[in-house]
């Protein structure tokens, strides 16, 4: 399974940012898919996930109300809209394919990560 993010980049605080990632439609498209996070020194965080469907989400508390996670099955892609940027968000941000069809965090395969940076 091959992954690639993209749309990470550098933006002001209450800005915005859509990161996508490509999967391969064979692999991906009866999987859960997820966002993680990860600063310098500390643990891959849980951001957002979406079921096989793109019906059911889920969000961590830091980004819930203000990231929004989708899919296009048919594209085999998954879109992060992250709205109301702060510094805190400054991560490099990683998808990924999960092994089940509703997100489990078992996760099958990883992206090469996009870097976000969101300055004050």
């Amino acid at each position: 399974v091959q992954l690639q993010a993209c749309g990470g980049g550098l933006v002001e605080a209450g800005g915005s940012l859509r990161l996508s990632c490509s999967a391969s439609r064979r692999t991906s498209s009866n999987n859960g898919m997820a966002w993680f996070r990860q600063t310098p020194g500390k643990e891959r965080e849980f951001v957002a996930a979406v079921d096989w469907s793109g019906g059911r989400t889920s969000y961590s508390d830091a980004v819930k109300g203000r990231f929004t996670i989708s899919r296009d099955r048919g594209a085999g892609t998954v879109y992060l809209q992250m709205n109301s940027l702060k510094p805190e968000d400054t991560a490099v941000y990683y998808c990924a394919v999960d092994r089940r069809a509703v997100y489990s965090g078992s996760v099958q395969a990883w992206g090469q990560g996009t870097e976000v940076t969101v300055s004050s």
